[in-house]
This record gives C-alpha cells, sequence and structure tokens, in this order.
C-alpha cells in the first residue's frame, strides 16, 4: 500500500493557464516525499545529526490531466527500488483528484549525500534498517549503481 499526503490547490500553485503548474507538481511530490521519509526515521533533526541529505537524479513527469484551483488532491509515495546499501532509491509517485482518478504520475531516482563530502554516501545503522523495512511496490527491484546510469545522460560543457 502507498504512503498518501493530502492537499489542497492554492491560488500560488497555479500557473498562466490558471491550472496547478509544473513547478507546483515538483514541491507537492517533495512534500509528499519528505513526510514519508519523515515518518521512516528521516526527519530533519535525524538528517542534521547524520550530516546527510537526498538528492535528486531525475524526475520524470507524465501528466493526464488538469488540476484546478480549490481542488483536493492525493499524492502517493511508493518505493520501487533502493539499493542494498540505502545509497540509491526509486520513488513512483502518482497525482488523484478527489474521484480517484489518475491525473499524474512521477518517476524518480535519487541517492544520499554526505554534506562534508558533497559525495554520495551509503545509509548506516538504524537508517539502513527503516529504508530496508519500508513497504515496498509489488514490482520492486534491488537497485544497483548501473540503474541510475540507464538513460546515459552525461554533460556537455561549453568550454
Amino acid at each position: 500500500m502507498p504512503y498518501f499526503k493530502d492537499f489542497e490547490i492554492r491560488w500560488s500553485d497555479l500557473d498562466a493557464n490558471l491550472h496547478l503548474g509544473n513547478s507546483a507538481y515538483t514541491n507537492l511530490m517533495t512534500h509528499a516525499r519528505m513526510s514519508y521519509l519523515s515518518e521512516l526515521g528521516f526527519d530533519h533533526k535525524t538528517l542534521i545529526k547524520n550530516r546527510l541529505g537526498p538528492v535528486v537524479f531525475y524526475e520524470h513527469m507524465y501528466y493526464f490531466k488538469e488540476v484546478l484551483p480549490g481542488s483536493n488532491i492525493k499524492v502517493s509515495v511508493e518505493v520501487k527500488g533502493l539499493s542494498e546499501d540505502g545509497m540509491f532509491f526509486e520513488f513512483h509517485q502518482n497525482f488523484y483528484n478527489d474521484q480517484g482518478k489518475n491525473i499524474a504520475r512521477c518517476e524518480m531516482m535519487g541517492s544520499w549525500m554526505g554534506w562534508e563530502t558533497r559525495t554520495l554516501m551509503p545509509l548506516k545503522g538504524e537508517l539502513l534498517e527503516s529504508m530496508h523495512k519500508a513497504e515496498k511496490a509489488s514490482d520492486f527491484r534491488v537497485l544497483t549503481k548501473e540503474d541510475t546510469r540507464k538513460f546515459r545522460k552525461l554533460p556537455k560543457d561549453l568550454v
């Protein structure tokens, strides 16, 4: 069963077409993910204590139906993948209107970054245990570093 977070669409969530803007989708997804992670033990105090934070590699959005102001929506969070050491994670998130219709979907992958080293790091101790104990999607898979490179996107510098 996925985790769900409820939201009401505010005036500030709208774009020039007076419906939910793409940046608002990102903000709602992030809020839902961090609420979920907080319930798993990854609250601000714990992240500060462990000197780490989540980083996003990609968020692929798929929009199905517009969302208007004053609408009530649900945003789900589901663990689709996790590396054995907890360094890499994949979440899928769905947006539902108040009739339960799926209005948008996001597939995202990320990792944990150490604040001092500014490098990716595995989870340890209770945090790793908590991620491994979290409820998983029916099509959950164990991630490897190669999964983070599946789209083969590389930077192209100006110089």
